[in-house]
């Protein structure tokens, strides 16, 4: 019975990590949302391209190259 207590125990405290995840980009991309309308009018197009520039930094500049992106 032991296992199976924590087992469920490990089950909940996972999917407790993954609602809390979800949670704060669901919250990041409201952000992003508000961020586009005030700064870029609404232009969905230059906030893509920003965000896709932003992204490869953030992959690029701790070790100086792009390998993230190989592991997909």
């Amino acid at each position: 019975m032991k296992k199976n207590s924590m087992t469920l125990w490990r089950l909940a405290k996972d999917i407790f990590v993954v609602v809390g995840l979800v949670l704060i980009w669901r919250g990041i991309w409201y952000v992003l949302d508000g961020f586009d309308k005030i700064v870029f009018g609404n232009s969905h197009l230059w906030t893509a391209v920003v965000g896709i520039v932003v992204g490869l930094l953030m992959l690029y500049l701790p070790d100086k190259d792009l390998k993230e992106i190989e592991k997909l």
